[in-house]
């Protein structure tokens, strides 16, 4: 739940990736939907907003009573306002929201030129346990104004949460746009990204950045031995679980990345 660092400071960070990342904003935003089929279904409940009730109002989640038919409720746990809720879209609108946040691959290649997956500890509270983490953070306001909403946001996160500046040599792909979280309870989304980025020396990461409820205890350089062991035992070196964005980060970056050794030049 990052807030933004230094207006000035985002709006530069931006700006230098404006003309490299114009094929990205066409992919974020221009989505050929004709080579999908026809969705046939169309025997789902629907709903008004006359038939979802507001049962709790916190400044980072909010839960809805769903009226789906005559006596029968559904609880709906999301990070939206009522009027935002998923539920409440149109096929059209669902297939072409942005999400609720980002989660972001950071993949940081040294001189060695071996990537490394950068992980954070952070404490989640509702488990009540540091759990190892990619970087990730919600979409703010401002980054849903920008042209390529999703990199934005995540070059923001990137710097907020590990202090390093994705630099205009750097690369930042969108992996997946929209992936819904647990939907038998929340409409909460992610869209998941992939950072590569050259780093001189690890003295340049850091956590200072974190904000509000925000609590880290430093991070993992997870080579492709140690993924492969995180991504078969599903714990991490102190033998705790971790967050199912975890193991889908851990996933792509061996499948991306594993074997390989990549230039140092950018």
């Amino acid at each position: 739940m990052s807030r933004p660092p230094e207006k000035g400071r985002r709006n530069a960070r931006s700006n230098r990736w404006e003309q490299k990342e114009k094929t990205m904003v066409d992919r974020e935003k221009a989505v050929d939907m004709t080579m999908y089929e026809t969705d046939p279904r169309t025997d789902k409940p629907r709903y008004t907003k006359d038939e979802v009730d507001t049962l709790c109002d916190a400044k980072y989640v909010r839960l809805y009573d769903l009226r789906y038919a005559e006596g029968k409720h559904y609880c709906d746990a999301s990070r939206r306002v009522r009027e935002d809720l998923v539920a409440l879209k149109s096929d059209e609108e669902f297939r072409a929201m942005l999400p609720d946040a980002v989660t972001i691959a950071v993949v940081v290649i040294l001189p060695d030129g071996k990537p490394r997956l950068l992980l954070n500890y952070e404490y989640r509270y509702p488990v009540g346990q540091y759990l190892l983490s990619p970087v990730a953070g919600l979409i703010d306001p401002e980054d849903r104004d920008a042209e390529a909403p999703l990199v934005t946001a995540a070059i923001r996160e990137i710097h907020e949460e590990c202090g390093l500046i994705v630099k205009p040599t750097d690369t930042v792909t969108v992996i997946n746009p929209c992936a819904l979280s647990t939907p038998g309870m929340t409409d909460e989304s992610n869209a998941f990204l992939c950072a590569e980025i050259r780093v001189d020396d690890l003295a340049e990461v850091s956590q200072d950045g974190c904000v509000g409820t925000e609590l880290f205890a430093g991070f993992e350089m997870v080579d492709e031995t140690e993924a492969e062991r995180l991504f078969s035992t599903g714990r991490d070196r102190y033998g705790n679980f971790f967050s199912l964005a975890t193991w889908a980060v851990l996933g792509y970056f061996l499948r991306k990345y594993a074997g390989s050794r990549l230039s140092v030049k950018g």
